[in-house]
Order: structure tokens, then C-alpha cells, then sequence
């Protein structure tokens, strides 16, 4: 009789048990990771999350020009491609539309409100400080990674950008990601790594045009001395990278040049109508030599409208507590890594992302600090991933070698110059949390004192040691994004932190503050017209007020109350929302006004097409007057707006002021809400 046996029957597990583990691989992590990495990872990415999108419809439609072009891409899929400011495709925006393009998908999905609009940009930060610690933990461990997240998430122009809907947050991901690419090509020498960096700095600049580009010597020269293959072979693999570049942000660049400008929207932020010009003009070198055509004027004596340029200027008033707590520690910790791994072998990823990073923060923040045109302090968040990464990996790779007296020089260094700078940064805003102040600067400084002096220790020690260096060097910079987090922003040029004195003021790109202090033209400069200008110090924004008002500058007739202004939208009052309403089927533009702002505000509370006439300065050319006049006797725009405010409306285009005063003579006002209107279907008798 033979012996039989019986296999035991194979049963798949069920889809239950299979989510159970998959949940489970994930809350672990890697095997041959300690237990607490993964839980803090999560812990890392949920906290910045929460941060990132808690209470965020707060700021409501926050930059109403970008809000209004979202609306607009959400109604007509030519305003999607062009980046149009309104759904009648009058102009666009001033920047390609990469930035638009996620937002807008967003509002088509879940509706158009503040929500679909900001959300994406909080993800995206979450996305970055992602990126910064995978590229930070794969070759110096996942302690440096939290660290280098941390710092990201935590820097205070980090928490005001990522919860608001300027191009910035997209173009921080597109480049975080394209280095940590370029550090897996030196890492293999694969040439898709580059091909990849190529195509998302392509991507990027589609979201902000050349400014994606400053890191680009950075990561060829990288490669170019890093990378693993002959030097024959690294020249081809950037050649192929730099075709990436060009594929992925010069098809837009093709497709907009080949339509005819009669078969599109006005090119917005040009003096011709001309994308090329745009580009290398205004949003291009002439940021760099404030040679900036179509730029706003009006400044007159004030010299710079800007503000000095050196290296000083990311730690002025304006510029330090935005991005500049950590850069001291950054870049002794930067210097003393570089110096002990002088000796290592040309390949060497670890210096490598050194040089990668350090290059970034050097060059980014020299082209910040030199250039002449315009240039605001939100634009330093580009600083953040270099600066995570620096303290991240340079802290740990010090710290592992500690026992030599360089590194401990190091790393107490750079506590104390962090502590130091905290310090003074904290001094600008007494009235915010006073003790913190002392505390940073007590605690920084005796763990410096500490780390230097130390030889040897308990486990305990050394971690209790290392976390209240960490603690005290973070304080001061969490407070600020948390600050900035639990308030409002909105207008064109937002900022970071608490109030600063008068005088510093944290407030943006004009080099205002107020009270003829150094850093803003002297108060009231701009007149009651224009709701009291810059006058006295302000929370890193221009007051909603600003550049508002019921004024008649330049002779433009009208005014904008509540309508918006240079660098707000205001809410228009409810009975001039019904009015522009009524019959709005009938008209491409309900209204015709100055300025972008202004239009976009109008464009929001109606949810209709306006017109802006000069774009975002007031000063495009476009339409001209016989253009307008060909609008009006076409019945295509049922009212006239005039206004817009600015400083000094003189910057406004002559064909602007050249339709206000035909406007003026040629049609009836009426005021509703507090504004004067002109209804162009019905002429003057």
C-alpha cells in the first residue's frame, strides 16, 4: 500500500490582509532601520501638513491676480493653456502658467474656492521637505534627513509660501527635485538622472521662467567634477540634459510664438505683445539690472525703488526673518565639512552634496542679494531646501566626528552664530514672545560652550546635548512660522513673521516701511488718495488699504474703493457686484478698470470676464485706444472702472490714461458702492 500525502492547499491572502500589511511595511519602514525612523518621518511629513493646510482658506483668495487667472482657466481651457487673467482672454498673467495649470486642475476637480486654490501649494511643501530628507538621509543617515526637513518646514517664508498661491511653491519642488536627480546621477552616472533634472528645472521654469535657471551651473558644474563616467561621456550626459531643459519648457514657449496675437490673449508684463521679450526683459536680466521696461515708476528722489543690493540685504529688516536664521550655521557647517573632506576621492557623493547644496545657497542668495530690479522677500524661499540640507547633513557629519577638535569647533560655531543672529532677528520684533529671546540665546550659547569642550560622554549626554542645541537653534524660527501660519495674508507681496519697528518693516518688495525710514519712502508719500500709503511699520504686507481708495490719480476718472488697488483686490460693495451682474451674458467684459488687482477683484465678486487694462502695472500697452474704442462700439464691455491706484499713476500707461480720459468725455458717471462708474452703452448727452 503506497503512502499518499496530502499538500497543503494554497490560499492567497485576502485583499483585507494584504492592505494590513502593506499599512504595516509602511509604518515600519526599512528592515534594517531603527524603529523610531519611520514613526518620525510620519510624524515629520503629518506635522508639516497640518501646518501647511491648517485654517487655510483663511487668507481667502490670498494673491487675488493669481485667483482670478485660476478662475478664469477653470471657465475656458485657452485661458488654461495661455495663463489668461480672465476668461475672455484679454492678457495674461506675467509668468508662464505651470503654477496656474496645478491650481486649476485643483478647481476643476473639487470647485473653485480658497481651498482648491491653496491646497496645492501645501502639498507641494509637503512634497518638498519629502524630497529634502530623502535626499539628505540616502547618504548621511535618517537623522540628518529629520533635521534637514524640519529646517524646511519650519523656516518662516517656508510657512507663508506654501499656504499661498504665488508661482514660488511649485518652483521650490521643481528644484529640489531636479538637485537630489542630479545627485543620483553623480551617485551611478546614469544619464536619466540628469534627463530628469533637465526636464523639471524645464518644468520650472514654466512656473517661474529664468529664475529656474540660477541653479543650473550649479548642478552641471557638480556632475560636470563629481560624476562617475570619462569626462567625454559627462559632457554628452549634460548636453542630453540640457535638451531636457528645452523640451519641457520650450514646447509652451513654441505653441505661444506660433499663434497669431489676433488668435490669442495680450502677452501681460510686455511692452510688445511678445512672450521672448517677457522672458529675457522683464521677468529676465532686467530683474538683474533693473533696466525692467513696463516696470512701475513714480519714486522719483527715492534712488532704488528696490533697496541696496549686497550681501547684507538677506539680512536687513525686509530679507532676515523670512529665510536668514540658520544661513550663519549653514555655512560654517558647510565650510568645515568641505574642509575635512578635502582629501576624498573626486566621486565622493558625500561632498558632492556639499558642493551641490552649498552651491545652490551661494549662488540663489548672491543673485538675490545683487539684483537691481525687482526682487521681494518671499522669493528667498528658493533658499530653504539648501539651507535644511546643509544644517542636516553637516550636522550629523560633524557630530560622528566629534571627536576631532574641528568638528567640535564646528558645530559649536555654528550654534553660537545661530544663537547670536536669533538673537538680533528676535530683537527686531520686541513685543513677540520678549523671553524667547534670551532663551535662544542662553541655551544656544551654553550648548555651544558645551559641545566644544567635550571629550567624551554618556549616550545620554551627548543626545540630551544635541537635542537642546537643536531645540534652541529652531525656536526662534518655528515661533515666526507659526506666527505667520496663524495669520491672514493676502495682496501681491506677502511676508513672513510678526511686526517689525517702523522704519525695518518685514514688508515687501517696494523698499518701504515708512516714515522716511531707510528702508520706505517717507509716510503718507503716496497721499490719502491712495489710503495713506506706507506709512509706519507693517506686518510684511501691504496693508489691505494700501494703493486703494476712492482717489483720482493721474487724472484717471473714479476710483476704486473696496475694488482693489496696485497691490490689493478689494471687495467690491454688493450693489456694484448686482450691478456689473446684470445682463453680464450679453458683454465679453462686464467692466473694463486700470490695473490687474483692480480687475481681478471685480472678477472674483462677479465671477466674470474684466478687463485689465495695462495689466498688473498699468503700464502694457494694450488695448490701445483705438482697439478699446473698437471694444466699446462693438457692445462688448458694458462699464468703465477708472483708478487702480499705485504709486504714482503716472506709471500707468499713456494708453491707459488715453482711454480714462476719453471715457471721461465721452460717457455719463455714476457712483455705486462708492465708485464711480461709466456705463459705455450709453453716451454723454
Amino acid at each position: 500500500m503506497e503512502n499518499t500525502r496530502t499538500l497543503p492547499t494554497y490560499r492567497p491572502a485576502s485583499a483585507s490582509s494584504r492592505i494590513r500589511h502593506a499599512v504595516s511595511a509602511l509604518a515600519r519602514g526599512k528592515v534594517q532601520d531603527p524603529a523610531w525612523v519611520r514613526p518620525a518621518l510620519i510624524g515629520l511629513l503629518g506635522s508639516t501638513g497640518l501646518l501647511y493646510l491648517w485654517n487655510l482658506a483663511a487668507s481667502g483668495w490670498a494673491n487675488a491676480y493669481y485667483s482670478a487667472a485660476v478662475l478664469a482657466g477653470t471657465k475656458s481651457w485657452a485661458a488654461f493653456f495661455f495663463g489668461s487673467l480672465d476668461a475672455s482672454n484679454f492678457i495674461t498673467v506675467d509668468k508662464a502658467p505651470a503654477s496656474l495649470w496645478v491650481m486649476e486642475i485643483s478647481a476643476r476637480l473639487f470647485g473653485f474656492n480658497a481651498w482648491s486654490v491653496l491646497a496645492p501649494q501645501a502639498l507641494e511643501g509637503v512634497a518638498t521637505v519629502a524630497i529634502v530628507y530623502l535626499a539628505v538621509r540616502r547618504w548621511f543617515g535618517p537623522a540628518a534627513g529629520l533635521i534637514a526637513g524640519a529646517v524646511v518646514a519650519l523656516t518662516p517664508v517656508a510657512g507663508l509660501m506654501f499656504r499661498f498661491n504665488n508661482p514660488d511653491a511649485l518652483l521650490v519642488l521643481l528644484i529640489t527635485a531636479a538637485t537630489y536627480a542630479t545627485l543620483r546621477a553623480v551617485e551611478n552616472g546614469r544619464t536619466r538622472w540628469l534627463v530628469l533634472a533637465g526636464a523639471l528645472i524645464g518644468v520650472g521654469f514654466l512656473a517661474k521662467e529664468l529664475q529656474a535657471f540660477i541653479i543650473i551651473p550649479v548642478l552641471a558644474g557638480v556632475y560636470l567634477f563629481a560624476g562617475p563616467p570619462s569626462v567625454r561621456r559627462r559632457i554628452g550626459q549634460l548636453v542630453a540634459a540640457a535638451g531636457a531643459v528645452i523640451a519641457s519648457s520650450g514646447w509652451w514657449i513654441a505653441a505661444v510664438e506660433l499663434v497669431p496675437a489676433a488668435s490669442r490673449p495680450y502677452i501681460g508684463g510686455s511692452q510688445n505683445n511678445d512672450l521672448i521679450s517677457l522672458i529675457f526683459g522683464y521677468n529676465g536680466f532686467g530683474r538683474l539690472t533693473g533696466n525692467e521696461s513696463g516696470s512701475i515708476g513714480g519714486f522719483g528722489a527715492l534712488g532704488s525703488r528696490w533697496g541696496l543690493t549686497g550681501w547684507n540685504r538677506l539680512f536687513d529688516s525686509q530679507f532676515g526673518g523670512q529665510v536668514s536664521w540658520l544661513i550663519p550655521g549653514a555655512v560654517i557647517l558647510l565650510g568645515a565639512s568641505l574642509l575635512l573632506l578635502r582629501r576624498h576621492a573626486r566621486t565622493d557623493i558625500v561632498r558632492a552634496a556639499f558642493l551641490i547644496w552649498g552651491g545652490s545657497l551661494v549662488l540663489t542668495g548672491a543673485v538675490f542679494s545683487f539684483a537691481q530690479g525687482i526682487i521681494h522677500p518671499y522669493y528667498t524661499i528658493a533658499l530653504a531646501p539648501a539651507i535644511g540640507a546643509l544644517v542636516g547633513m553637516g550636522s550629523v557629519y560633524l557630530w560622528q566626528r566629534r571627536a576631532e577638535l574641528v568638528a567640535r569647533l564646528a558645530l559649536g560655531g555654528a550654534l553660537a552664530a545661530t544663537a547670536l543672529w536669533a538673537f538680533v532677528l528676535l530683537g527686531r520684533s520686541p513685543t513677540f514672545i520678549p523671553a524667547l529671546q534670551t532663551v535662544v540665546l542662553v541655551a544656544g550659547l551654553t550648548s555651544a560652550a558645551l559641545i566644544v569642550g567635550l571629550s567624551s560622554a554618556s549616550r545620554k549626554a551627548v543626545l540630551t546635548l544635541a537635542a537642546v542645541g537643536l531645540m534652541a537653534v529652531l525656536a526662534g524660527p518655528a515661533a515666526y512660522t507659526i506666527d505667520t501660519v496663524a495669520t491672514a495674508h493676502s495682496g501681491a507681496i506677502p511676508s513672513a513673521g510678526p511686526v517689525v519697528a517702523a522704519g525695518s518693516a518685514a514688508g515687501g518688495g517696494f523698499p518701504g516701511g515708512g516714515g522716511g525710514g531707510p528702508v520706505g519712502p517717507p509716510g503718507g508719500a503716496f497721499g490719502g488718495g491712495f489710503g495713506g500709503g506706507f506709512g509706519g511699520g507693517f506686518r510684511g504686507q501691504v496693508p489691505n488699504s494700501a494703493f486703494s481708495g476712492g482717489g483720482n490719480p493721474g487724472g484717471n476718472p473714479g476710483g476704486t474703493p473696496g475694488g482693489g488697488g496696485f497691490l490689493n483686490s478689494g471687495q467690491p460693495a454688493a450693489d456694484l457686484v448686482s450691478l456689473l451682474q446684470a445682463n453680464a451674458s450679453r458683454y465679453t467684459w462686464v467692466v473694463a478698470t486700470v490695473r490687474a488687482n483692480s480687475a481681478a477683484g471685480y472678477e472674483l465678486a462677479t465671477g466674470d470676464p474684466v478687463m485689465a487694462i495695462g495689466g498688473f502695472n498699468g503700464t502694457d500697452p494694450a488695448p490701445t485706444l483705438a482697439q478699446f474704442q473698437q471694444y466699446v462700439h462693438d457692445g462688448k464691455i458694458h462699464y468703465f472702472i477708472g483708478g487702480g491706484g499705485g504709486p504714482g499713476s503716472a506709471g500707468t500707461s499713456s494708453t491707459a490714461a488715453q482711454i480714462a480720459a476719453w471715457v471721461q468725455q465721452n460717457f455719463s458717471a455714476t457712483t455705486v458702492g462708492g465708485v464711480t462708474v461709466y456705463d459705455l452703452t450709453t453716451a454723454a448727452a
